[in-house]
């Protein structure tokens, strides 16, 4: 089946040739004033070949149009304006009510359901250039460039860099919790609890992937106070996801020492290492594979011996 990816590589590729025809340009001149074959220019206009952020830029630059007049509809869904970033509040956990509210107003009921975030187009153009470069590879100036803005502009709204992956990271954050929260309350039991929670989790890194992968790449690009705070927001997750485990363990009169914890880290891992290589092109679709995950998380407790010699250092 065709992916997100795809499409949105299809639509770049069709907006690329719409506006080089309206221009009366060649395809050969294009590729000249971009720098690049003829050849890797025909593979872009036909959706052979992605546009890095560098690439887009460049063929944005050579049409005389903006970056933004490349992405598809669904990449640049925003708020009608864009807020200033509040400043940071005191080091801390942020009151659920305040995640919630971070988000544009209550969450949908759905968990498994993934309309775009409410970002405005400043974030989003960030988040597509942190994932292309990374945060340190992406300048002010490009992420101006990928909104359509200037850079003045850019700076009125954002102060500086730090404040737009601190933003980004507060809004993936703030998405995840509610939705681990809704899924938790759709069980009936402990085990049904932890199954739930688990194919949110695995949803989440495939559905937010290009997010899970900012958020699991750019925590050491955060400033201390900033890194304090998200840390302990991730932190969150794995001790609710251990108190499910836990709950499990105890209606099965199972010890809740180092193997406890260390279901906990594995099952953790296994769902962030979703967003590095899940395809939405590949066998299986984001609700079978995020299925099959809070299955194999109930058979991974269901193996922990109820006794016998214990790892070493379990209480």
């Amino acid at each position: 089946m065709e992916g997100s990816q795809a499409s949105s590589r299809g639509s770049r590729a069709l907006a690329v040739r719409r506006h080089r025809l309206a221009q009366g340009l060649s395809l050969r001149e294009l590729a000249r004033r971009v720098g690049v074959s003829p050849a890797t220019m025909s593979a872009i206009e036909r959706g052979r070949t992605g546009l890095s952020v560098e690439r887009l830029l460049a063929v944005a630059e050579a049409l005389g149009v903006p970056a933004s007049a490349f992405l598809a509809p669904t990449e640049q869904v925003g708020v009608p304006s864009v807020e200033p970033v509040p400043a940071l509040p005191p080091d801390g956990a942020v009151p659920a009510a305040r995640q919630v509210t971070d988000l544009g107003g209550a969450p949908p009921h759905d968990w498994r359901s993934y309309p775009p975030l409410p970002m405005d187009d400043v974030l989003a153009a960030a988040a597509r250039a942190f994932v292309a470069t990374g945060y340190h590879g992406a300048s002010m100036r490009t992420v101006a460039q990928l909104a359509g803005m200037s850079v003045p502009g850019l700076y009125h709204h954002y102060p500086s860099k730090q404040d737009l992956l601190v933003r980004i990271l507060e809004l993936t954050m703030a998405d995840l919790h509610w939705r681990l929260e809704a899924a938790s309350a759709e069980g009936r039991t402990p085990e049904e609890r932890l199954q739930l929670v688990v194919e949110a989790l695995a949803l989440f890194h495939v559905r937010r992937r290009d997010l899970a992968f900012i958020g699991a790449s750019e925590m050491r690009s955060l400033e201390p106070r900033a890194r304090r705070r998200i840390a302990g927001l991730r932190r969150d997750v794995q001790h609710r996801l251990d108190e499910h485990i836990e709950a499990v363990l105890g209606t099965r009169g199972r010890p809740m020492g180092l193997e406890a914890r260390l279901l906990g880290r594995a099952v953790a891992t296994m769902c962030t290492a979703l967003a590095q290589w899940f395809r939405d092109d590949g066998p299986a679709s984001a609700e079978v594979v995020a299925s099959c995950y809070g299955q194999w998380a109930l058979a991974m407790l269901g193996a922990l011996p109820g006794t016998g010699r214990p790892v070493r250092g379990s209480g």
